[in-house]
């Protein structure tokens, strides 16, 4: 039954993963792995397989990139940092100035995640300890904090304070 489902997988796993064929096919044998495994415990008359192999597989996609970290942002490479060192001084000052100002921006649970995340760098299951909330709190907060200072970046509300 998920054998026969197997060319649309793939064909689905290349579309969000583009044509690295190796990485496809690992995603996809896990999947089926998966489905192996569970097949006994799974009501698959009830189930519309496709599906589940779907998300299955785009979890494990999501799992892989998470896993790969995201330590350099799309679009930068070594050279974009080497020329940021040798940046002016004053431009530092006002770069410092605006980071001030959008974190004043956030509510103060908002500020004290992304300062510990994003500033000193914490693991968010060590920020989530320290803060004795949950994980999840920890992860949305910092999400929604981050959201809400590149949409007041793209606004150009933040003109003023770096003047």
């Amino acid at each position: 039954m998920c054998l026969a489902e197997r060319d649309s997988l793939r064909r689905y796993v290349t579309s969000i993963l583009g044509r690295d064929s190796h990485a496809v096919e690992d995603v996809v044998q896990e999947t089926l792995l998966r489905a192996w495994q569970l097949a006994e415990r799974i009501e698959w008359q009830d189930r519309p397989v496709r599906m589940w192999l779907f998300r299955v597989a785009r979890n494990l996609v999501v799992d892989q990139h998470r896993r790969e970290g995201r330590a350099v942002p799309v679009g930068l490479d070594a050279a974009d940092f080497e020329q940021a060192r040798e940046s002016d001084p004053a431009e530092e000052v006002t770069d410092r100035r605006l980071v001030v100002d959008l974190l004043a921006r956030l509510s103060p649970a908002h500020r004290e995640v992304v300062a510990r995340i994003h500033l000193l760098g914490h693991a968010g299951e060590e920020v989530a300890a320290v803060l004795g909330v949950p994980l999840g709190t920890v992860k949305s907060r910092a999400h929604n904090a981050v959201r809400q200072i590149r949409a007041e970046l793209t606004r150009g509300d933040w003109a003023g304070a770096a003047a």
